[in-house]
């Protein structure tokens, strides 16, 4: 057991104080409890669901606690808590912890997935590559079936790689032009700006020979996008909820899903057990080449720009995919 901790030893921590502003604070480094580990952070990815919390909405408490909001940290195991075994002091993990956007973490040592020799030299955001494997699995796609996508970001093009290799033919659905580019790189058989409602619904029905889609998975998290990926789902055929929709209630077309008889499935995960599961497989998957998401990391900011991070996420520039802080 190791949890070294230098007297008067500090970390940097970013923290928002406000709707649109961070600081930087100096505070201790953490000890990791029973049962936990201290990971000394490579880096940590920017997720879209910041952007409420970062809006301020009504519900957010400000300010936050240093590091808050960050949830996709990697990096290696310096310090491990009573009863750890399975982890040692120099392994290169990807962490499953709320407190990333610093230069160090605790975490939970049984969410924490170890990382293979051969991804060494790669940045790792675990909690969204394993995103992705867990929510492909709740697709269930087969051979031959045919895939809508609606909103092609980080999530949405590493989906439209997994369907493809499974056999599946994708439609890739979503606003900027350099995202449907992304879509054809990672394997969609057909691209549609997401530009009018109507235009889109009739282009799905030409390619599908009007049956329309077997799955529909919907990634942005916004209102008019579910409606759209309702629409485009055949009957009997299974709608994905991806997009994380955190800005308040949604309607839905009660009567076209009753017609429609079809399945929807929520397919985020709470469970910190199929969390990691999934972080596993996605390290399987990068590992055997699989899935290639480093073209997808478009853009890189430092610590003390974790604002231009977020600005960047929320107003998407050209080029733009997925953002990583690399204290």
């Amino acid at each position: 057991m190791s949890t070294d901790r230098p007297a008067g030893a500090t970390m940097r921590a970013a923290v928002v104080v406000g709707p649109g502003q961070i600081r930087l604070d100096r505070i201790a480094l953490p000890l990791p409890g029973p049962g936990q580990v201290r990971v000394r952070l490579e880096g940590c990815g920017v997720c879209a669901s910041n952007l409420t919390p970062w809006e301020g909405p009504e519900w957010m408490n400000f300010p936050t606690a240093p590091g808050a909001l960050g949830h996709e940290g990697w990096g290696t195991v310096d310090a491990v808590g009573e009863g750890v075994d399975q982890l040692t002091v120099g392994d290169r993990v990807a962490a499953l912890s709320y407190n990333s956007y610093a230069e160090y973490d605790v975490a939970e040592a049984d969410a924490v997935v170890r990382l293979p020799a051969t991804l060494a030299s790669m940045a790792f955001p675990g909690e969204p590559l394993g995103c992705a494997m867990n929510i492909f699995k709740r697709c269930e796609i087969e051979p031959g079936q045919v895939v809508a996508i609606v909103g092609i970001g980080f999530l949405g093009a590493l989906l439209t790689r997994l369907a493809t290799d499974a056999g599946a033919r994708v439609i890739a659905i979503t606003r900027r032009a350099f995202a449907l580019d992304v879509a054809s790189q990672f394997g969609a058989a057909e691209t549609i700006p997401m530009d009018d409602h109507y235009r889109i619904i009739e282009r799905v029905r030409e390619l599908t020979h009007g049956a329309f889609c077997d799955r529909v998975i919907e990634a942005v998290g916004k209102q008019w996008p579910l409606d759209l990926a309702a629409e485009l789902t055949r009957e009997r055929g299974r709608l994905i909820v991806a997009g994380y929709h955190q800005d308040g209630p949604r309607q839905v077309n009660m009567q076209l899903w009753n017609w429609r008889g079809i399945d929807v499935v929520n397919a985020h995960e709470r469970d910190p057990k199929v969390y990691a599961e999934g972080v596993r497989e996605a390290v399987d998957a990068v590992a055997t080449g699989r899935l290639d998401p480093s073209p997808l990391y478009t853009h890189r900011f430092r610590l003390d720009q974790l604002d231009e991070a977020l600005d960047a996420t929320r107003d998407r520039p050209d080029g733009f995919v997925k953002a990583l802080i690399l204290p």
